[in-house]
């Protein structure tokens, strides 16, 4: 936790070993668009240090997550997502984590139908 992983996907991308497509970035938080889009707008938002999921997650971490969740909004609203959106944050094995690099979901944009944004 808290390390850079070598072989950690996110960290790569944050590093810029891989390209991605940027939304966002400053010192501490990376945005970009999901390579595998399940909606209209779909990009995620990582911490550039290593951190597994919210397991791995405590208060230590709370000013870095508020910064995370603090951007969402404005660029949900700047990718096309103005009418609302979703953030989805998938956190181990039974909770459908891929990536083991904490990583916020950001899903919205006009609504097509089977999109897969289920209303709950």
């Amino acid at each position: 936790m808290g390390n850079a992983s070598d072989d950690c996907i996110f960290c790569r991308i944050s590093r810029g070993e891989i390209p991605c497509r940027k939304v966002y970035e400053d010192d501490e938080i990376l945005a970009f668009h999901d390579i595998n889009p399940s909606a209209p707008v779909h990009f995620m938002v990582i911490p550039k240090m290593h951190l597994e999921n919210l397991y791995d997650a405590d208060l230590a971490h709370q000013e870095l997550l508020g910064r995370m969740m603090g951007r969402l909004g404005q660029l949900a609203r700047e990718q096309g997502a103005t009418d609302g959106f979703r953030v989805v944050i998938n956190n181990g094995r039974v909770g459908r984590q891929e990536v083991y690099h904490l990583h916020m979901h950001v899903l919205g944009g006009p609504e097509r139908l089977g999109s897969g944004m289920n209303r709950t």
